[in-house]
C-alpha cells in the first residue's frame, strides 16, 4: 500500500522512488516523468527546488496530496487532468473538461502560423487572427504572445470551452486583444482575417474506441470524432475558408499523422494553394497551410 510507504516524514528523494514504483507496477509507461510532475504539484514547488532541497521531509498534506494523485493516475486519469492545468508553447493553461490537453504536436500550427506570415510576425498592427475550435485557445493566445500588435476571435461550439478560453487570455494577458464567439466553425463569424488556424477534430469515430483511456475517457468526444473518415471538420472549414481569408491570408490546420494526403486532396479541390506539410516533434506530417490561388 502506497500509504504505507508515502508518509510525512519521506524525504523528497525516497517518495519520488516509491511513487515511480507504484506508477510502474500500475502499467504506466511514463511513470517516472508522471509521478515527479505530481510530487512538485503535491509539494508546489519547482523542479529545481526538488535538486536543491532532495533530503526535505514531505510533511503531511503534501505526502496525502500525492497519495490522492497517484492513485488517479493509477485509475488513468490524465497528470494534466489531474493538475488542472498544462503547458503549451512555455506558457500555462488552465484545462476544463470541455477542452482537449494542449499537446506539443499542436505547437507545429503555431511554428508554421508564424513561419507563414513572414515580415508580417515581426509588424503585427492590425493582424486579424481567428481560432476555429478554439477549446483551450492554446493556439489563438500562443499567437497573441508572439504577435503583441495583433487581435484575435476564438470561436468553439462549446460555452465551458469558451469559458476556459476567456481564463486563458487573462492569465496569459492578451485578454485585451482577444474575443470569443460560440458558433459551429464559421457559422456565426463575420469578416476577413489574416490568419486562421484550426486543430480541428480529426480522428474517424471506429477508432475512439481503440483509444487508450486518458484519451478516449477524459478527452471530450466533440474535440476527437472527425466523422466516419475523420475529415468532416476539414469540409466545414474549407467551405468557409474562402470567405473568411484575406486575399493575402493564410490558414494553418493540424492534421492526423496519417491524413497529409487526404487533407492536400480536400484542399485542392476547394481552391487552395497548399504549403507543407509541416512535421511536428516526432518527424511526422502534422499541419498544412492555405492561401487564396
Amino acid at each position: 500500500m502506497i500509504e504505507t510507504q508515502l508518509t510525512a516524514d519521506s524525504n523528497r528523494v525516497q517518495a519520488l522512488k516509491q511513487a515511480s514504483q507504484f506508477l510502474l507496477d500500475a502499467g504506466l509507461e511514463s511513470a517516472r516523468r508522471d509521478a515527479r510532475l505530481l510530487m512538485l504539484a503535491a509539494l508546489n514547488i519547482a523542479h529545481t527546488d526538488l535538486l536543491a532541497q532532495p533530503r526535505e521531509a514531505l510533511g503531511h498534506e503534501a505526502a496525502q496530496r500525492l497519495i490522492a494523485f497517484l492513485y488517479e493516475r493509477k485509475k488513468r486519469v490524465p497528470v494534466a487532468r489531474i493538475l488542472g492545468e498544462w503547458e503549451f508553447w512555455s506558457l500555462p493553461f488552465t484545462l476544463s473538461p470541455a477542452t482537449l490537453i494542449p499537446r506539443p504536436d499542436s505547437e507545429t500550427v503555431v511554428a508554421a502560423a508564424l513561419i507563414n506570415l513572414g515580415d508580417r510576425r515581426h509588424n503585427s498592427e492590425g493582424l486579424r487572427v481567428l481560432d476555429l475550435g478554439t477549446g483551450s485557445g492554446c493556439l489563438l493566445i500562443s499567437l497573441l504572445h508572439e504577435l503583441p500588435q495583433a487581435r484575435g476571435l476564438g470561436v468553439d461550439l462549446s460555452s465551458e470551452a469558451l469559458d476556459t478560453a476567456l481564463i486563458n487570455a487573462r492569465r496569459n494577458h492578451v485578454a485585451e486583444r482577444a474575443s470569443f464567439l460560440q458558433s459551429d466553425w464559421h457559422a456565426a463569424v463575420d469578416g476577413e482575417f489574416d490568419l486562421i488556424v484550426s486543430n480541428p477534430p480529426y480522428i474517424a469515430e471506429r477508432v475512439i474506441t481503440t483509444l487508450e483511456p486518458e484519451v478516449r475517457v477524459h478527452d471530450p468526444h466533440l474535440a476527437l470524432s472527425g466523422g466516419h473518415d475523420g475529415l468532416d471538420a476539414y469540409r466545414s472549414i474549407l467551405a468557409g475558408l474562402q470567405r473568411l481569408l484575406a486575399p493575402d491570408g493564410v490558414a494553418v490546420l493540424e492534421m492526423g499523422s496519417d491524413q497529409s494526403e487526404s487533407l492536400a486532396r480536400l484542399g485542392r479541390d476547394a481552391g487552395f494553394e497548399l504549403t507543407g506539410p509541416y512535421a511536428d516533434f516526432g518527424a511526422r506530417p502534422r499541419a498544412y497551410a492555405f492561401r487564396k490561388r
